[in-house]
């Protein structure tokens, strides 16, 4: 646990005399627990390297596509559609081939990365903010505070969420920005309830009645005393909601209501690929953007369950 008021009023009260000699033991700080146990998670580094790669193509997609002269996501070349209006597979300049315009599907799934993960951070930062204050003030407020913030979280859970969604989209022309609240405002109630409870179990605890006796305000014990001993759980929650607003939004704009075309997102691309490969063609139209949002989310969740178990005192590694 973070070092709290407690380990200050504990530390000068009576107890058994000197202890023998013995071998000096250099005692670790946290951080240095937490990378010994991080370090030795093989699964977990795996997925923090996948997720470096993803992030890294999705800043890098702009130099990437002038690169191979393919200046923008929504160039069209309709060299590469066949008499058939069918796209043409991959080759030496094409590398993932064609979607059903003749766009290169190397470049839209490079930029789709960027909207996928810039949707997702963003919306997972508004739920985190939103999310754990209410939710350290119900915990630490309890009675009508608690009430209110309770009630009100379980109204806003009892809408549902492709309906409100889909909804919003088709009255207001859809767009990132209004994705992006929609994910938020059905996300932050899941890490209210969390941190609500976490907050309820540490106004229990002695550090709080210390701060408390040493005349600490309520607001210092909130941030300084509770909030500190918080993060470990916030960081990992957020690795964890991070994979699920990226398929929230792939979800969404694979039903058409998600960011508008010809912005490239994996889940556009992957709604326009399924006629074509449910009747036996173009498998790379879909393949590629499909295995980008399967190595994205992997990456997510394996380095979330990575820090949930390094960040874990428990842990006995």
């Amino acid at each position: 646990m973070v070092q709290s008021t407690a380990d200050l009023i504990g530390a000068g009260g009576p107890g058994p005399g000197p202890a023998a000699p013995g071998p000096a033991v250099a005692a670790r700080t946290p951080r240095q627990l937490f990378w010994s146990r991080f370090k030795q998670d093989k699964v977990a580094i795996f997925g923090g390297i996948l997720v470096i790669f993803m992030v890294s193509i999705a800043l890098l997609a702009p130099v990437i596509s002038e690169s191979i002269a393919h200046h923008r996501f929504d160039e069209q070349f309709r060299d590469r559609i066949n008499s058939f209006g069918t796209p043409l597979g991959p080759n030496s300049e094409f590398m993932f081939g064609n979607d059903d315009l003749g766009r290169d599907v190397f470049v839209r799934t490079l930029f789709g990365a960027r909207v996928s993960l810039k949707i997702a951070i963003l919306a997972t930062g508004i739920e985190l903010f939103i999310g754990v204050l209410l939710g350290m003030l119900a915990g630490f407020g309890k009675g009508w505070v608690d009430t209110i913030i309770s009630r009100f979280i379980d109204l806003i859970l009892s809408i549902p969420f492709l309906l409100l969604g889909i909804s919003l989209s088709i009255v207001l022309n859809g767009g990132e920005g209004l994705i992006i609240f929609i994910i938020a405002f059905f996300g932050w109630p899941y890490i209210a309830r969390i941190v609500r409870g976490q907050t309820l179990s540490l106004r229990e605890a002695q550090f709080v009645e210390a701060a408390y006796s040493m005349g600490g305000s309520s607001r210092w014990i909130m941030f300084r005393e509770i909030l500190p001993n918080l993060v470990a759980p916030i960081i990992i929650y957020s690795t964890l909601i991070i994979p699920q607003n990226i398929l929230g939004e792939a979800g969404l704009s694979y039903l058409g209501v998600g960011v508008k075309p010809p912005t490239a997102a994996w889940g556009q691309m992957l709604a326009a690929a399924t006629p074509y490969v449910a009747n036996g063609a173009a498998w790379w139209f879909m393949f590629w953007p499909g295995l980008a949002l399967f190595i994205t989310v992997l990456g997510f969740n394996l380095l979330g369950d990575g820090l949930r178990d390094a960040l874990d005192p428990k842990t006995g590694r």
